[in-house]
């Protein structure tokens, strides 16, 4: 009987869910490498076998109910999930001020960064429900602190209508998750990974994707008796 954990990284084909792959894989994990580009992915997986993980491609869209099938269907047939880490997503471009985004704009943000988290999770909580110890991490940011952006600092980030509130949005998704799974042994938790340097913000970030990666890894590895509902950065809470 293997004791070896299983998790699925959306999204890491680059970037940050690239490195919590790595991080995760470091572990002696088996590392789902999930992407919608099937040359990046096949890329992603190779330089992660090479690195010594034990890496597999799911070529994964988080938007599209059919590839989301398949993904639960592969990881069935490989024997179950125990973490999912749902880091991909998009700003769905800038600038955003609310008097001139477009809501194509704000409708892909929130079908990406939104429905298809919630498209993922439902299709994977019957393995991860199987698990000994399920765990599923978020990537959220501090631009989705209300707190914040009431109060407008460099936590709270630019204007961004498409982006920020689907954040905002993704930490409500959270607490209700929580809500429902109380009991099952399934812990669920948001993180920030700071402002990195990644596509999504033309490389301008001061930390690297492996810093960016720290707060996904230590939440998908916490024990029994860790956090659940929480929302989180390096330093700590962040609040709501």
């Amino acid at each position: 009987m293997t004791t070896t954990k299983t998790a699925l990284v959306t999204g890491a084909n680059k970037g940050i869910g690239y490195e919590i792959a790595a991080g995760l894989g470091a572990l002696g994990w088996s590392i789902g490498v999930g992407a919608r580009d099937p040359e990046r992915l096949a890329g992603a997986v190779d330089r992660l076998r090479t690195a010594g993980v034990d890496a597999f491609a799911v070529e994964l869209d988080v938007t599209d109910d059919a590839s989301v099938r398949a993904a639960a269907e592969l990881l069935e047939e490989r024997g179950g999930l125990d973490v999912l880490v749902n880091n991909a997503g998009i700003t769905g471009g800038m600038p955003q001020d609310p008097t001139s985004v477009g809501i194509d704009v704000m409708r892909a943000a929130v079908e990406t960064n939104v429905f298809g988290v919630v498209r993922v999770t439902n299709a994977l909580l019957p393995l991860l429900r199987r698990s000994s110890s399920p765990r599923v991490v978020n990537l959220s940011s501090t631009v989705g602190s209300l707190t914040y952006q009431a109060d407008p600092g460099p936590e709270a980030g630019p204007i961004a209508l498409g982006y920020s509130p689907t954040k905002t949005y993704l930490n409500a998704v959270m607490l209700h998750y929580v809500r429902e799974l109380e009991g099952t042994g399934v812990l669920m938790n948001n993180v920030c990974p700071g402002y990195v340097a990644t596509d999504l913000n033309g490389h301008s970030g001061p930390r690297t994707p492996t810093q960016g990666a720290a707060a996904a890894i230590k939440y998908a590895t916490i024990d029994d008796d860790g956090p659940n509902g929480g929302y989180f950065n390096d330093e700590g809470r962040i609040p709501w």
